[in-house]
């Protein structure tokens, strides 16, 4: 199922400058391929929810198997059937703004009961 998620994974008790550090988180979070937009506190990641969640684990552990304490702030925004949402939900947000008539979302076909029976049997044999 689509997911977006803005997450921001920072070290605690490194000192003052962090960039270092969320560097590394942030690559992790790039080399993924899942689509991502890094901003001053946050980082949004579009994609299926659970390689979303194993980018946010690996970017989390990157810096906790060094032993440092590391915080997580996420928020995840999971809505059936829809995709690009990460570019979509701006592209309205403009249109809004400037008063112009808002197109319909981009729909997602949804996932037959084969088809979804099929991907939970992929995740279980990947376990």
């Amino acid at each position: 199922m689509n997911t977006l998620i803005a997450v921001a994974i920072a070290p605690v008790g490194v000192g003052e400058e962090l960039s270092k550090h969320v560097a590394q988180v942030v690559k992790i979070i790039r080399e993924s391929g899942l689509p991502n937009k890094t901003y001053s506190m946050f980082t949004e990641i579009e994609g299926d929810w659970d390689a979303v969640m194993a980018v946010v684990k690996k970017a989390t552990f990157v810096l906790a198997e060094k032993g440092i304490r590391t915080e997580v702030v996420l928020k995840a925004d999971i809505r059936p059937g829809f995709s690009n949402m990460m570019e979509g939900k701006i592209d309205r947000l403009e249109e809004v703004i400037e008063d112009k008539p808002q197109p319909k979302p981009v729909e997602e076909k949804p996932l037959s009961v084969e088809d979804r029976i099929r991907a939970t049997l992929g995740r279980v044999g990947k376990r």
